[in-house]
């Protein structure tokens, strides 16, 4: 039984001549494809013109390069097959020991001139120097692309953004009566091929990919085109520790300054740089978001706001610590501003008395607070009276220092009531503001 099966194997494949030895370079010289010859390569390959060539493609994901929302371009890495048939090759494998197909460089035979719409940059990725001929015609070209294409991006829920980036394929030259392209598999296939080669996705995760046919029409002109659409989701979780955090914790820091106290100086430094430190991060969110954008981006308005909440903060601190130590340190200064100015009346009073005062010795000296009692008998019923007087001046004089110093103090008392009851409303006000805008936007965001 053992040995017809190696006679069949030994006298070769496809009924070839036993003994018979065959090379490439025989269906080469067959086909006639040499380098001088290019009748292969310059015209379209159909026997027949008004018949179009179908270009059959699939196309894979093979890494995410990158996504760069400044540019708005999509940069992946792709591998493309195509496949077409040239009417002009063929051959019988029984006639070359059953060689069914050949690799052959490409510039030895035509091909499609599929290019994609959205490349803005030349792709400088190596590509194959061959191409895979069969004996009925069918030739197979795989290549690898890295394609820096423009993608229209919505940034208006980034970080927690899709994007929908497209990559269109289409002839330059030949018209839709000419060529046409064919999706060789659907797009569940299509998802399910990319994610088992997906190699790299770094920042973006791949979801889902669809293929859809079309026409690009110009001047009453159709051509042929394919359409892949690659659909991505951000991963937050970067730029939530990096961004996002912080910026709540700074309206958590802002939000426990109120419990400083106001005699305390630095609550309003404190407030002033937490809002330098807020304005820091908007610089940063400026080189990261492009600069159009359809719809203002969440994490814009969520800074802004929060911005705008913490200047409103640092507005009623310089009010409350104006009313609390402003007024009152002008009350204080208004009230003591100074011994009052002595009456000119009380002052002649002073010297006639000084005058009519008839002292002991001559050496002695004057009392400074109340004049000496005269010895005399004549003169000291008037100096009495006099001297009652001005300690009667004086009495009224200190009862109305008193009185001005408690007006003052409860005019700052007051002022203080006023200022505390402002600061707990805006405390109230400010929590209120924030914890509602915060559940508005993550309800946005997770819509």
């Amino acid at each position: 039984m053992k040995v017809p099966l190696i006679v069949l194997i030994l006298s070769g494949v496809g009924g070839a001549p036993p003994g018979k030895v065959c090379s490439y370079q025989d269906v080469v010289d067959h086909l006639n494809l040499t380098s001088s010859n290019r009748a292969f390569h310059l015209t379209r390959p159909v026997l027949d013109h008004t018949r179009a060539t179908l270009v059959e493609l699939n196309m894979i994901l093979y890494a995410i390069v990158g996504v760069i929302e400044k540019t708005q371009t999509f940069i992946p890495f792709l591998w493309t097959i195509t496949s077409w048939t040239d009417e002009r090759i063929f051959w019988d494998p029984d006639e070359f020991c059953g060689i069914t197909e050949i690799s052959l460089p490409t510039d030895l035979l035509w091909i499609p001139d599929i290019f994609i719409f959205e490349m803005v940059e030349k792709d400088n990725s190596q590509h194959n120097p061959y191409l895979l001929v069969k004996h009925d015609g069918t030739v197979l070209l795989d290549q690898d692309i890295r394609a820096v294409s423009v993608c229209m991006m919505d940034v208006h829920k980034f970080p927690f953004d899709t994007q929908r980036c497209n990559i269109s394929l289409a002839s330059a030259v030949f018209k839709y009566e000419q060529l046409r392209v064919i999706p060789v598999v659907n797009s569940s296939r299509a998802t399910e091929s990319t994610k088992a080669l997906l190699h790299s996705q770094g920042e973006w995760e791949f979801l889902h990919l669809s293929v859809s046919s079309g026409n690009i029409s110009f001047d009453d002109l159709v051509w042929d085109k394919l359409v892949y659409t690659f659909v991505i989701k951000r991963r937050p979780l970067l730029h939530v520790i990096n961004f996002l955090l912080p910026i709540l914790f700074f309206l958590c820091l802002d939000l426990a300054s109120y419990f400083i106290p106001e005699h305390h100086g630095e609550k309003l430094g404190f407030k002033v740089t937490v809002l330098l430190a807020i304005s820091v991060l908007l610089l940063i969110l400026n080189d990261i978001l492009p600069s159009t954008s359809n719809r203002t981006p969440l994490i814009a308005t969520y800074c802004i706001v929060i911005f705008a909440l913490m200047l409103l903060s640092l507005l009623e601190t310089i009010t409350v610590a104006y009313l609390t130590e402003g007024r009152s340190s002008e009350k204080l200064a208004c009230c003591g501003r100074g011994k009052r100015e002595k009456d000119p009346t009380d002052e002649a009073d002073s010297e006639e008395i000084r005058q009519t005062d008839g002292c002991a010795s001559s050496k002695e000296k004057p009392q400074k607070l109340l004049p000496a009692l005269p010895e005399g008998n004549g003169s000291a019923p008037g100096a009495e009276s006099r001297l009652l007087l001005l300690v009667v001046d004086e009495l009224k004089e200190l009862q109305r220092t008193l009185s001005a110093h408690a007006s003052c103090k409860k005019d700052g008392k007051k002022f203080a009531r006023l200022a505390g009851k402002i600061n707990k409303v805006f405390f109230f006000f400010y929590l209120t503001a924030a914890t509602l805008f915060l559940c508005l936007l993550y309800l946005d965001w997770s819509s």
